[in-house]
């Protein structure tokens, strides 16, 4: 794993970790960000807001792009704590460090520790929680990736079967107010829930999947498919009615979204959420079910 401090979109303090396959760019002027990921010397697999790079300091949350950690349920002030201060980076054995200072006005610390294999498009990224109050909180590790415009998000359904046998719900749909099912950015498969991302719409969209039949997200764009995977805890409690992951989209990026469960965290605990990524080349359109159930799973599989 190579370690290079870099200048990157204006920040000057960025640090580039490569493995000679792919790369990742992370932000220590603000963050923590992870705000670039992809194949070396090829295109961006996230979504970069240009207005904003290189953009420090200030009260206003901006999204700058790439991938971040959140902590859930979704409010307006707890959610959106500025994050455009510097974070501290430290540099392990096998993987990298972001600390981002105690967020002042909620008490959270948010730390991503990032692995990346030695021969493989592969990155393991750790995301955690601390409670730094001196009474308990209620939370969940959100894990939100950017993802540049112009592709189409796939998110597994729950398990399909036949109605002698499952007489009882297997998962559900979580719908938001603003959520059309109309909208024909969406397609509505019996296994795979596809959504595309579509500059010319500038309306949100969002769905969230409770207990998907397989644990991971994927999003493909020009031939390229990124996958995130996750580990769920089936008997836990999500939020969001929930929900285990989501994705959202509107006129400028797609969001694939992890969550973890809800925890009551003591002051000085912490709570984790891993996700696995993967990047691959040359995978064709995923425009029906049998071409997703045949491309996604078995390249996971045959790794």
């Amino acid at each position: 794993m190579d370690i290079q401090k870099i200048p990157y979109g204006g920040w000057p303090n960025g640090y580039r970790i490569s493995n000679g396959i792919v790369d990742l760019v992370v932000t220590t002027d603000v963050g923590p960000r992870i705000i670039r990921f992809g194949f070396v010397g090829d295109r961006n697999e996230f979504k970069e807001y240009e207005g904003m790079l290189g953009t420090v300091g200030g009260e206003e949350w901006r999204i700058y792009g790439g991938h971040r950690l959140w902590h859930a349920p979704e409010d307006p002030v707890r959610t959106y704590y500025p994050d455009n201060g510097p974070v501290e980076f430290q540099a392990c054995s096998d993987f990298v460090r972001l600390i981002q200072p105690v967020e002042a006005t909620t008490g959270i610390q948010k730390e991503l520790d990032i692995y990346l294999a030695a021969d493989r498009p592969h990155v393991r990224v750790v995301h955690r929680l601390y409670n730094r109050l001196l009474w308990p909180v209620e939370l969940a590790p959100w894990a939100l990736s950017v993802m540049a415009p112009g592709g189409v998000a796939v998110v597994p359904l729950p398990p399909r079967g036949r109605h002698e046998e499952h007489l009882l719900p297997t998962g559900a749909l979580v719908l938001w107010a603003y959520t059309d099912m109309t909208d024909p950015r969406w397609a509505w498969g019996s296994r795979y829930l596809r959504l595309r991302q579509d500059p010319s719409r500038p309306s949100p969209q969002k769905v969230g999947v409770v207990a998907p039949a397989e644990n991971w997200l994927a999003y493909w764009r020009d031939g390229h498919l990124f996958v995130k995977m996750f580990s769920p805890v089936p008997e836990a409690r999500y939020p969001d009615f929930g929900s285990w992951v989501e994705v959202f989209t509107n006129a400028e990026m797609l969001e694939l979204e992890t969550l973890g469960p809800l925890t009551v965290l003591p002051p000085g605990e912490f709570v984790e959420h891993t996700e696995e990524w993967r990047l691959f080349r040359d995978v064709p359109p995923l425009e029906s079910e049998e071409v997703i159930g045949r491309e996604i799973p078995v390249r996971l599989t045959g790794e």
